[in-house]
């Protein structure tokens, strides 16, 4: 039984994760990709696999062809890895798979794709001495030469050309529908997300001015500029952090680890999205607006690239991209920001992320007591993570009630001693969010967990009640 690499065995092209973990690790060799190319496919993958390393255990293989593999095995069957993958990197996977007596692969001179690995094939085993598990029409060739087809994930289109060709032994794995495929763009770009950026019309809000058109019209531009910037921030990060996600117990779930998206439409989705944010931005809101967002993606950048590795550095930023969407909003409206919410904002969101954290350390490092994947963090951290996060979140709602003092809510607010009643609400959500997330009922992010919880919404519904009520005369 020969069996295909890329899309077969694994639901992801291992050629576009080298180049991925290229850009991760060397990039500055990204600027040779044209020079190496020139010398052939086959030279490119040698020259990747010389520079970086995929960890064959962290990347997503399909149960089902596992299984072939074992039940050919138990058959009494040999199983042979075929690919034009590099042999170094066709080796390795076959080892840690433990199911392959042979490993067939490009040598950096010949790419064994098509019709080479037909020809290689039909030369080993024989003319129709074979049975090939494939994935794509590349594979037609093959299919060909082999005396019997296995199809992985493949269209129905595709099944009816090889069965024209070859019997079809078994059809493996489901292909993603068009609403599946919705849905996995759907969580790769964080739609649920884009409520953090309702954060833009905080200013809006604080400053009693939802009643003016204009600056409600450029909110709402921002808003959408901010989620475009988001979600193409979202998919390169998931780029970038494939391997650490795949060993995480939820973010393997995530489109691009588990191989229902490809990796390379998320490396032309990312740019184009932030492309797109960064001209609704640039059409007619202020300057400063832009400067906003401009620092947002630079912060962004440097989550990514270093600072998610910092323990408390990657929360701190974390904090500070959330107050960003606020600072940002009252650019787009050219409203000033009172120190008040500025204060509130940092360490209410500082909580948030001390609570995010929180939860992934716990999910990910308190089994076994090691390491997260991708993070300095150990479950050792938690007591400590947990103390600093609720003292934020305190932090917060002694701010709220000085800020109840001042005089900004002696102009804002006709009856501002209603305004007190919601410090026991911001207490009690701290509170009880931090109780959750002690108990390990709390989901892996603060903004699903507001998303779904009936408490939450009820909290925030009474807060805009004593706003209003606050707010009349």
């Amino acid at each position: 039984m020969c069996v295909d690499l890329d899309g077969t065995l694994v639901a992801t092209d291992t050629l576009h994760e080298l180049v991925l973990a290229l850009a991760r690790e060397r990039p500055l060799d990204l600027l040779r990709l044209p020079a190496w190319l020139a010398g052939g496919r086959a030279a490119l993958k040698a020259r990747l696999c010389a520079r970086v390393r995929l960890d064959p255990a962290r990347l997503p293989y399909r149960p089902e062809v596992l299984d072939a593999l074992r039940a050919a095995r138990a058959e009494g069957r040999p199983c042979a890895l075929v690919t034009a993958a590099d042999c170094g990197l066709a080796q390795a996977i076959a080892a840690h798979v433990g199911l392959f007596d042979e490993v067939i692969a490009s040598d950096g001179r010949d790419n064994l794709k098509g019709a080479r690995k037909a020809a290689r094939l039909a030369a080993r085993f024989g003319a129709g001495g074979f049975e090939y598990a494939g994935d794509a029409a590349a594979d037609l060739p093959v299919w060909e030469a082999a005396g019997a087809a296995t199809l992985v994930g493949a269209s129905g289109r595709l099944r009816r050309r090889v069965a024209a060709r070859v019997p079809v032994e078994r059809a493996l794995g489901a292909r993603l529908g068009r609403g599946a495929r919705l849905r996995a763009w759907g969580a790769a770009l964080r739609l649920h997300q884009w409520l953090k950026n309702l954060l833009v019309f905080v200013p809006l809000l604080t400053s009693h001015r939802l009643g003016e058109p204009e600056l409600v019209a450029h909110a709402v531009q921002a808003f959408f500029a901010f989620g475009a910037c988001a979600s193409g921030v979202y998919v390169l990060n998931d780029l970038a952090d494939l391997a650490a996600d795949r060993a995480h117990p939820a973010k393997a779930r995530r489109p691009f680890a588990r191989g229902a998206l490809p990796a390379w439409q998320g490396a032309l989705a990312g740019p184009a999205l932030l492309g797109a944010g960064l001209a609704l931005a640039s059409a007619g809101l202020p300057p400063a607006f832009l400067v906003a967002l401009g620092g947002y993606l630079v912060a962004n950048a440097a989550y990514t690239l270093r600072v998610k590795r910092l323990p408390i550095a990657d929360v701190v930023v974390l904090a500070g991209l959330y107050t960003l969407r606020v600072v940002a909003g009252g650019a787009a409206v050219a409203v000033e920001i009172s120190p008040w919410l500025l204060a509130f904002s940092l360490f209410f969101f500082l909580n948030l992320a001390f609570l995010k954290r929180y939860g992934d350390v716990r999910r990910a490092a308190e089994p076994a007591g090691g390491p997260v994947p991708g993070r300095d963090y150990r479950a050792q951290d938690l007591p400590l993570l947990a103390t600093m996060g609720v003292a934020a979140g305190y932090l917060a709602v002694l701010v709220l009630a000085l800020y109840l003092q001042s005089d900004y809510v002696v102009r804002l607010y006709e009856r501002p001693t209603l305004l007190w009643l919601a410090i026991p609400l911001v207490a009690y959500w701290t509170s009880r969010a931090w109780l959750l997330a002690h108990r390990g009922a709390l989901p892996d992010d603060p903004v699903v967990f507001a998303l779904r919880d009936p408490v939450t919404w009820g909290v925030g519904l009474a807060g805009v009640a004593i706003g209003a009520l606050a707010s009349l005369g």
